[in-house]
């Protein structure tokens, strides 16, 4: 796909300078192979509520629905004056863009490449062969608990005569959890062929259904091996033995904390990207959401400090799922590995006798070994 239009929502924190790293590495794919994407950016997050009264303005909101991707930065802090209560806050952001848009499937790649093993915290002999994908449920859940079509289930603080209390709804229909699933067994199809799905079956309704699903879609899949882990088992087996994990399928909440744990066999969250998905298609490939595992540091941003590596590898997978890029989506992938096998590394994951960088740094040296291929 030649010409694509992108949007870009840098946000909060370290998000603009992360995007910037991201950008440059698609403006190298667009010299090296001769494509032409038009890139327009708006506001998210502080920024947006600060100017325009919103997390993320209809304008915008309407800029990404016109677009074939979004690459995303980061959001996250207090608006001015301590955000009060009922008012604004950044993350609303990415809850209207990842519900209106139906993102339920959340791609998070974890791979451990061997010149990164020392910037772990984990023994290198545990690391090796570990290359796994999370697909994560994202549009339902715990985090979706208040739903006004469903009276009784709230998502509040209450005050009664016994006290505060507070109440979280858990809800998952079977149709959301069969599309998420039915994606991680599709993937499997086209990587090793097994699928680790993770609930708390012992403990929640929600997982018991989530299991009878699991079942029901694999008979759709008789060549892909499956299984049901409890998520603290599976919480341990990340660190015990992650190489027996090939595609591991879980709900928001679970999914949201076992990959940062996850991110850890990589040495920094800074090094993950993430893919958010839906069934809505455009020329090249699905509409989608694309941005890095973590989240906006404030406390380092604007200091050169930040790890670009999961902001550029989002717009790896950009070139792959939404504008069917493959060819372009390994070189940038490949870039990485180049730069960092060199020795090259953000302070996040330096270690004995590697080069620091600043973020700057770091996403110009991945343009250059684009450049030279």
């Amino acid at each position: 796909m030649s010409d694509a239009t992108i949007t870009v929502l840098q946000g909060d924190g370290v998000g603009p300078e992360v995007t910037e790293q991201a950008l440059r590495a698609l403006r190298a794919v667009e010299d090296v192979y001769g494509h032409s994407f038009a890139v327009h950016q708006g506001l998210v997050g502080l920024d947006a509520i600060a100017a325009e009264g919103a997390a993320i303005s209809d304008a915008t909101f309407e800029m990404c629905a016109r677009s074939d991707a979004v690459l995303f930065g980061a959001v996250g802090g207090l608006p001015a004056g301590g955000g009060p209560d009922g008012g604004p806050r950044p993350e609303q952001a990415l809850f209207r863009l990842r519900k209106e848009f139906d993102f339920f499937a959340n791609l998070r790649p974890v791979r451990s490449s061997e010149p990164m093993y020392g910037a772990s915290p984990v023994k290198p002999e545990y690391l090796k062969g570990t290359d796994m994908i999370f697909v994560r449920e994202l549009s339902a859940g715990l985090y979706y608990g208040r739903l006004e079509s469903v009276p009784g289930k709230p998502s509040e603080i209450r005050r009664t005569g016994r006290g505060t209390e507070a109440v979280d709804t858990l809800l998952y229909t079977e149709q959301e959890i069969e599309r998420v699933v039915r994606a991680a067994f599709e993937i499997a199809e086209r990587r090793d062929r097994k699928v680790t799905s993770v609930d708390k079956a012992n403990v929640l309704s929600s997982s018991v259904l989530w299991r009878e699903v699991v079942e029901q879609v694999s008979h759709d899949h008789p060549a892909v091996d499956h299984e049901h882990m409890l998520v603290d088992t599976c919480a341990m087996e990340l660190i015990r033995d992650p190489a027996r994990f090939d595609v591991v399928v879980t709900e928001n909440l679970f999914g949201d904390i076992l990959t940062d744990e996850a991110s850890m066999l990589t040495g920094s969250i800074g090094m993950l990207p993430s893919a958010s998905l839906g069934t809505r298609r455009v020329e090249g490939g699905l509409f989608g959401l694309y941005e890095p595992v973590h989240g906006s540091a404030p406390d380092i941003a604007g200091q050169d400090r930040a790890n670009p590596v999961g902001a550029v590898l989002s717009a790896a997978l950009l070139l792959r799922h939404s504008l069917g890029l493959e060819r372009e989506a390994a070189a940038v992938e490949a870039a990485v590995e180049e730069v960092v096998r060199l020795g090259y590394r953000t302070a996040d994951v330096h270690e004995s006798g590697c080069t620091v960088v600043g973020t700057r740094e770091m996403g110009g040296l991945i343009r250059e070994t684009l450049v030279r291929g």
